[in-house]
C-alpha cells in the first residue's frame, strides 16, 4: 500500500469516528496544537522514523482535521470556514514550532 492510499485510511477511520449532527463550532486553538503534538489522528507519517517524519505527521493531521471539519460543517458561511481553517494552519505552525523547540525535530525543518 502506497503512502497515497494510507493517507486515504487515515482519513477514513477518523471521519468515522465525527459525529457529523452535532452543530460545529470553532476549534480551539490550544487544545488543536496539543492534538497535533499528541497525535491525534493517527497518520501514515506516524511510522516513519525520519528527522522529517514527524513534521509530515503534523501536516497529514492539519491536512485530515480540515477536511472534516469542512464536511461537518459545509452548511456554514465561507467567512466561518475561512476562520476555523487559519486556526487549523496556526496549530500546525506551533505544533511544529514546539517540536523543534523540544528537539523532537531538526531546526532546519
Amino acid at each position: 500500500m502506497d503512502n497515497h492510499d494510507s493517507f486515504i485510511r487515515a482519513y477514513r477511520e477518523f471521519r468515522e469516528t465525527i459525529d457529523f449532527e452535532s452543530p460545529g463550532a470553532l476549534p480551539d486553538l490550544n487544545n488543536l496544537v496539543w492534538s497535533l503534538i499528541m497525535g491525534v489522528p493517527s497518520v501514515p507519517a506516524d511510522d516513519d522514523e525520519t528527522p522529517e517524519g514527524p513534521v509530515i505527521a503534523i501536516d497529514q493531521r492539519v491536512a485530515i482535521l480540515k477536511a472534516v471539519f469542512v464536511e461537518v460543517n459545509r452548511e456554514k458561511d465561507d467567512s466561518f470556514l475561512d476562520q476555523a481553517l487559519a486556526l487549523y494552519d496556526e496549530a500546525g505552525k506551533i505544533a511544529k514550532m514546539l517540536l523543534k523547540e523540544g528537539g523532537t525535530v531538526p531546526e532546519d525543518l
